[in-house]
């Protein structure tokens, strides 16, 4: 596989507005697990498209300038009840998500410059999808009809949107055989087959997804192959404290993404644990921020302070 110059990766997803509410206020800022990972992306050099329902609103055209602002080509889609939001309160100690109509109903309407763009693209990454939606499965299957194993999938299930967790496991499940590879989350895990992630990560192989990116939080993250002994790679250890683990999972997709794109599947262990040293290296600077935008390791100085890679993205 050769990397394009121009849009070599489209991601197919969710765009939305994340707000947090905590006893010391509350922020907002552009968010959803597709446009972190296409951000990330640009954030690596790598050329990403985001295909991604957003509305004509307030916070749609916040979306918009984000991207705009991160040089990710956004080709939106019709969002009949507007943009969604995600709101994280924690003003009472455990974490209460709350999400909104269009959040909820969310739809993917294809059109021709959206089959144009999964045509020319190197990669189709699909993040946090409808997979309990028949519907929306099938006009992605359509949309894909040649995978040619260039498809990356990471179901990213949010319990206060899944309607139908049978549904929705057995589609990824589907989705992931045809795939180049297919990421899945401790959380993901439990949440969709009441397992632990190494069980879960076996259970795709088993039905004949080829290679599994698995990750675990603190315990690090493993690849999982067909052909391949199986990789792990701890956390990495970098200077300051964690201050936020959002956009950890999209952080270490987007620069396993950036690989496959410069280089294609990495074919033995040794290189499957290389380029997975650095995806936890980018996780962990990423961990040292607040909010989930991808930081680059390079980005510390001596003393271990993040510098920030761009403007504030938060609002209040």
């Amino acid at each position: 596989m050769t990397a394009q110059t121009t849009r070599s990766v489209v991601v197919i997803g969710d765009a939305l507005i994340d707000e947090l509410r905590e006893p010391s206020g509350s922020q907002s800022f552009p968010g959803g697990a597709a446009l972190n990972v296409a951000v990330g992306l640009t954030l690596l050099g790598v050329p990403a498209t985001l295909v991604a329902m957003v509305g004509d609103d307030a916070d749609g055209r916040r979306i918009k300038d984000f991207l705009d602002h991160h040089d990710v080509e956004l080709l939106a889609t019709p969002a009949p009840h507007g943009t969604a939001r995600a709101v994280s309160d924690r003003t009472n100690g455990e974490p209460r998500y709350v999400f909104n109509q269009a959040a909820r109903h969310r739809t993917l309407v294809y059109q021709g410059v959206h089959r144009a763009a999964v045509e020319r693209a190197t990669l189709v990454a699909v993040s946090c999808f409808p997979f309990d939606n028949q519907r929306e499965v099938d006009a992605l299957t359509a949309l894909i009809e040649q995978p040619e194993r260039r498809l990356v999938v990471d179901p990213n299930p949010r319990s206060g949107m899944l309607a139908d967790r049978d549904l929705f496991l057995a589609n990824f499940t589907a989705v992931a055989t045809r795939s180049l590879l297919s990421k899945v989350g401790d959380d993901d895990a439990r949440l969709l087959a009441d397992e632990d992630l190494h069980t879960f990560s076996r259970r795709l192989l088993d039905a004949g997804a080829p290679t599994v990116l698995a990750t675990a939080g603190p315990e690090g993250a493993s690849i999982l192959h067909a052909l391949h002994p199986e990789v792990h790679q701890p956390v990495a250890d970098l200077p300051g404290r964690i201050v936020d683990t959002m956009g950890a999972g999209d952080a270490t997709l987007s620069s396993v993404l950036s690989t496959l794109a410069r280089h294609g599947m990495p074919e033995t262990s040794a290189a499957m644990d290389t380029a997975l040293a650095e995806a936890m290296l980018i996780a962990a600077a990423t961990c040292r921020i607040h909010g989930a935008l991808l930081q680059r390791p390079e980005a510390y100085e001596s003393r271990g302070a993040p510098v920030p890679a761009t403007p504030a993205t938060a609002g209040s």
